[in-house]
């Protein structure tokens, strides 16, 4: 049985959008005239230990559903903070500055945005314990075959001109996240048409790097319109590994009576090259160079749109809101994995589903949240061998599944007295899946589970310059297709015959402690520490070929501070530390190691300087970063990958409708890189360039 693939060719909509765009957006500013000028307002930043400017008030106390209020360690990211970052072609840059988070671009493409935090790892997962939402819609792939393993996680589609907020909540102590939240989760909100000023920006970067994009906003009869278009493209460093990517996204919004509603579509097409990993003891004996492809390149192409509706209260949080969504998803990637074949992956899937919550509030001193969400996922996945690029009758996986989800949560916050806040919430997550295993047909089966997973929080503030927060809660994973419909995971014929059923998998849960404090001695001063400690006692393990079981303990300990510090008006700066102090498995395989290959140390520290200058504005930030202490094995042979370490400079100037920038990339290390893994042949990597330099040049109107 031969399997065709339609490869995306986006430079249609490329040539066309930037052509037609470019050519509307310069008469329509020739047309505005001298009194239609907009000046650009200065730009503020906010948000509690990750970022440079002003120091926003303590808010863990009050009754909201907010993230901000929380009693976990919980950082935000404003529209204004991501103009300040080297975002350039990833987008997983805007959390550069999140303390304690190592989060890439898996470097191979268009192929997922790893993101780690408390020692859960990426590998083989692309954040795959991570919960992800934008604007309400979950992110994570359950069970894909044409990305990385189950749960991974693509923001490709995702610029930063469409990016409102984004919370970053460390551990499962939300409610309303279910499946993937085990390490936390992150939210991430959109902008409105009356949020941003039309305009239109071109940015040249290193290795052939080049981007278009324009924006339309505004409001019209209480219409808010926001149209992006966005158009990428680059060689890469290295010598296969070009990336072509179109995003368009449109979103209207309007409140109605005591409600703002708002629908949005974006349409996100990719095609692309990947140069593999490399040999590290290769690369030190210098038989490959750095910028080699290891046997064949990789290739991959995705297309996915998707459709969003959604209702909240207007003013307030108490009330009524809801999202309704519907994705249509494409995606391929083929990893080379011989001297002439590949692991060829490919998920065409329907999404859809929805949540409704509705909140009570009683004043200032007491709220519940109650809703219920549901998920299908429905569509094909597999991974099939290609041979000189070309489809052979062998699969490594081939699932014709349907896999349904819903949730009922609920979550109360009360506050016996003003110094002290109460939060208690519940999940109820039920499984019903459908798996049709075309590899191996003796492997069809249903598959029905549920699991419960309470939230325990409380926030003392003995005074506005100080609170104490603290969390006991459980997050969960699900089970992925290929562990309960399993067998021989090499390139076979399709069969009707073998294979096996593992019907006893639960999902993986963690039961997760918190503590921590902030303090805000003063206008200028922020600190904020937390310490955590986080158990699981049901990892999936492949106990023995085709045999799936939660056979395996991890332990999780660490703690991380950081300091948010405005020396002056001007001048603001930030430094955080991440230390893991457990990462391990308790009782790991035979001839395996027990530690778990993430960072010991993350170091991250920046400053921004932001004044009047020549009649404009100028903004100066530098970022450093650091990864150390990360284990990985050759055998039983416990080693340490090499040090990364990352500088980010970027200069920006306002001046009446118009901003330039410059921006560079520095990385000292010859073998540095944040994409890396431990083989039986000793570490490969995902060699990184020394120097990136870019600029853009961006016009308002």
């Amino acid at each position: 049985m031969y399997r065709s693939t339609h490869r995306v060719q986006p430079g249609f909509f490329r040539r066309a959008a930037l052509t037609g765009l470019v050519s509307w957006a310069s008469v329509a500013a020739a047309e505005a005239g001298a009194e239609n000028v907009v000046e650009l307002e200065a730009i503020e930043v906010a948000g509690e230990g990750k970022g440079v400017g002003p120091i926003k008030p303590l808010t863990r106390s009050k009754v909201g559903t907010g993230a901000e209020h929380l009693p976990a360690a919980v950082s935000t990211l404003t529209q204004d903070d991501i103009q300040t970052l080297n975002v350039d072609r990833d987008i997983s840059n805007i959390y550069r500055r999140v303390p304690g988070v190592v989060a890439n671009n898996i470097d191979q493409g268009d192929t997922g945005n790893g993101f780690r935090m408390r020692g859960f790892t990426t590998n083989g997962t692309h954040g795959a314990d991570v919960a992800v939402s934008v604007d309400g819609v979950p992110q994570n792939i359950p069970s894909s075959q044409g990305g990385a393993g189950h749960g991974p996680v693509f923001l490709e589609w995702l610029t930063p001109q469409m990016i409102k907020r984004v919370d970053v909540i460390k551990g499962p102590v939300s409610a309303l996240s279910g499946d993937q939240n085990r390490a936390g989760s992150v939210n991430i909100e959109t902008l409105d048409g009356g949020d941003v000023a039309s305009s239109i920006g071109m940015d040249i970067a290193s290795f052939d790097g080049v981007r278009g994009n324009l924006v339309l906003g505004g409001e019209h009869e209480g219409f808010e319109s926001l149209f992006i278009a966005d158009t990428y493209q680059t060689n890469g460093y290295r010598k296969a590994a070009e990336t072509n990517r179109d995003n368009y996204f449109w979103k209207l919004s309007k409140v109605i009576g005591d409600a703002r509603y708002s629908a949005r579509f974006s349409h996100y097409e990719s095609d692309f090259k990947n140069d593999g990993y490399l040999n590290l003891p290769a690369l030190k004996a210098g038989t490959i160079s750095r910028r080699d492809t290891d046997n064949l390149y990789g290739f991959g192409n995705a297309n996915r749109n998707t459709y969003v509706f959604n209702r909240a209260p207007a003013e307030g949080e108490a009330g009524l809101s809801y999202t309704a969504y519907f994705e249509d998803f494409k995606r391929v990637r083929g990893i080379a994995n011989g001297a002439r074949t590949h692991n060829y992956g490919k998920d065409d899937r329907d999404i859809y589903g929805g949540r409704i919550a509705y909140n009570f509030v009683y004043r200032d001193s007491a709220a519940l949240l109650i809703g219920a969400d549901a998920r299908r996922d429905k569509g094909d996945a597999f991974r099939q061998q290609y041979r000189n690029f070309q489809p052979t009758q062998n699969y490594y996986f081939d699932f014709d599944q349907d896999l349904i989800t819903y949730g009922v949560f609920a979550q109360g916050q009360y506050k016996p007295v003003d110094s002290l806040k109460l939060l208690a919430g519940m999940r109820y997550d039920r499984f019903d899946y459908d798996i049709k295993n075309l590899k191996f047909r003796d492997a069809d089966t249903g598959y029905h589970s549920s699991v419960t997973t309470p939230k325990l929080g409380v926030v003392w503030t003995p005074t506005e310059q100080f609170e104490v927060f603290g969390n006991a809660a459980q997050g969960f994973r699900s089970p992925a297709a290929e562990y309960i419909s399993s067998g021989s995971s090499a390139a076979l014929p399709l069969s009707e015959t073998g294979g096996r059923i593992n019907g006893s998998v639960r999902p993986s849960k963690v039961t997760s402690y918190d503590v921590g404090f902030t303090a805000r001695p003063s206008d200028r001063l922020s600190s904020t520490t937390e310490f955590y400690y986080i158990l699981n006692d049901s990892e999936t393990l492949q106990t023995s070929p085709g045999v799936f079981e939660q056979a395996s303990d991890t332990t999780r300990k660490g703690v991380e501070t950081s300091v948010n510090y405005q020396l002056t008006s001007t001048l603001s700066t930030y430094a955080s530390y991440g230390r893991i102090l457990e990462a391990s498995i308790s009782n790991p395989a035979p001839g395996v190691g027990d530690r778990l290959p993430v960072p010991e140390h993350t170091y991250k520290a920046g400053v921004q300087h932001r004044d009047a200058f020549m009649g404009g504005q100028l903004t100066l930030n530098a970022d450093a970063y650091h990864l150390a202490g990360i284990p990985y094995y050759v055998g039983s042979a416990r080693n340490e990958m090499p040090v990364y370490t990352r500088y980010d400079l970027r200069a920006s100037y306002d001046y009446d409708q118009y901003q330039f920038s410059l921006y560079g990339t520095f990385q000292p290390h010859r073998y540095g890189t944040e994409v890396a893994y431990g083989t039986s042949a000793g570490l490969v990597i995902v060699p990184q360039p020394s120097t990136t330099l870019g600029a853009s040049a961006r016009y308002f109107f």
